[in-house]
């Protein structure tokens, strides 16, 4: 039970005569008695707000950046007409800032023994679960004066999940895709490829494709066309130790990382491979794998939704042992992790060779384009100190992207606008080459 400021403004006006002619509680009592009387009958006649009914409806997931409409269903099943104001409550991620009263708040009138839905918008700003907190209602009596009010807890969960923004570069790629895949009229040949059909001998191909056999049975020059094989075993590790969490731009590395992996992933499966994922630091925080073709990129978007970077060193030893028993047979390994000099030197580079005897291994890493802006800086002093710093940092990369390079794992390092297309794009050369 509250008092409304209706009420208090009533009070207010109705002592403001007994100071004057009636001064003392007796003068008072007799002035305020209509408007106690008045509350009373108010309070009475407010619908009751513990027999309420409420059920929720609606979006169960969302991507970020999208908006998610969570229905609340209320059900007044007593005698008197509900007159309320409803609070519901979700955590402060879920709105965009400065939004959350207006899109939280309603208003309803109820009819004795009928129900509305009231619509919540959620617009997230995190990825992850969100779950819906109490239910505070406050119903009014006709003249408004009292309330009424109480809380409901009515569980709901909204998975965000990744937003997939390089998804846009899928058309392009699969366009590559298939012209490798021979369903156009670009056929390549690599060590390791299927064969696919002959053809005839057409000057400029490449002399070790041309079929003797088939060339003596004819009269021209026949020679061998090859597709890239299919249902190789791709395992994608996300690094998700401490060096992920560095922000670049609006979001931790981890973002980027994410959904680069998205979109090899989604190419992949079109390409008729295998993909499983992977994501450790000292131990595993995800793991995706013997999902069918259709069902990879929704099982790797949920199993990302509510991934966050660990505050501590990733356990490379560790990483590599998880991703051999994963990964038993020969592989296309991509980790997603950190060029920086240290984690490298110390923790990878030195169990590097256990992946790289059985597997073909890719190293992905997300390049701060902040660092490039700086290189370019000059006129004053403290703009070529940070171009000189700019420029260090970018040589340190370098470096460390050659000892890779030198023990035979290709490098892609990008910033998070390009490393998606970068990744595929590198894919798309190992399957060029043969190297699956």
């Amino acid at each position: 039970m509250a008092l409304t400021r209706r009420t208090a403004l009533l009070a207010a006006l109705g002592s403001l005569p007994v100071g004057i002619w009636a001064p003392g509680w007796t003068g008072m009592l007799a002035v305020n008695a209509p408007l106690a009387l008045a509350c009373a009958c108010d309070f009475a006649l407010a619908a009751p707000v513990r027999r309420l009914r409420l059920t929720r409806s609606g979006d169960a997931s969302a991507r970020l950046g999208e908006a998610a409409d969570v229905d609340l269903t209320v059900t007044n099943p007593s005698g008197r007409p509900l007159r309320a104001e409803l609070r519901d409550a979700w955590p402060p991620s879920s709105w965009q800032p400065g939004t959350e009263v207006a899109a939280s708040r309603h208003r309803s009138t109820i009819p004795p023994g009928e129900r509305r839905r009231l619509t919540t918008r959620l617009r997230p700003t995190r990825r992850g679960d969100h779950r819906a907190d109490r239910v505070t209602i406050r119903s009014y009596g006709p003249l408004g004066l009292f309330t009424r009010q109480g809380s409901h807890q009515v569980p709901w969960t909204v998975r965000v999940l990744p937003p997939f923004t390089s998804r846009k570069h899928l058309p392009s790629k699969l366009a590559r895709l298939r012209e490798l895949d021979g369903r156009t009229s670009v056929l390549t040949r690599g060590q390791g490829t299927e064969f696919d059909s002959l053809r005839d001998y057409v000057p400029g191909d490449d002399t070790r494709s041309i079929d003797w056999r088939a060339t003596a049975r004819q009269s021209t020059v026949a020679v061998r066309t090859w597709r890239p094989e299919r249902d190789r075993h791709i395992l994608l590790v996300l690094d998700t130790g401490r060096t992920s969490a560095g922000r670049v731009g609006d979001a931790p590395r981890l973002d980027a990382s994410m959904d680069a992996a998205l979109l090899l992933a989604a190419l992949a499966s079109r390409a008729g491979d295998r993909v499983d994922l992977l994501a450790y630091d000292r131990r595993v925080r995800a793991l995706v794998q013997g999902r069918a073709a259709g069902e990879v990129l929704p099982s790797l978007v949920n199993a990302l939704a509510t991934l966050e970077p660990e505050l501590i060193e990733t356990d490379a030893r560790g990483l590599t042992a998880t991703a051999l028993r994963t990964a038993p047979r020969r592989s296309l390994i991509v980790l997603l992790t950190s060029l920086d000099t240290a984690p490298v030197e110390e923790g990878l580079l030195p169990v590097l060779s256990r992946l790289t005897k059985r597997h073909t291994v890719l190293v992905a890493s997300v390049a701060d384009p902040h660092i490039e802006q700086m290189a370019a800086s000059r006129g004053t002093t403290e703009a070529v100190y940070d171009a000189a710093a700019a420029a260090q940092a970018r040589s340190e990369r370098h470096r460390t992207a050659e000892k890779l390079m030198r023990r035979g794992v290709t490098v892609v390092d990008a910033t998070p606008d390009e490393l998606a297309p970068a990744l595929a794009d590198a894919y798309l050369s190992l399957k060029t080459a043969g190297r699956l």
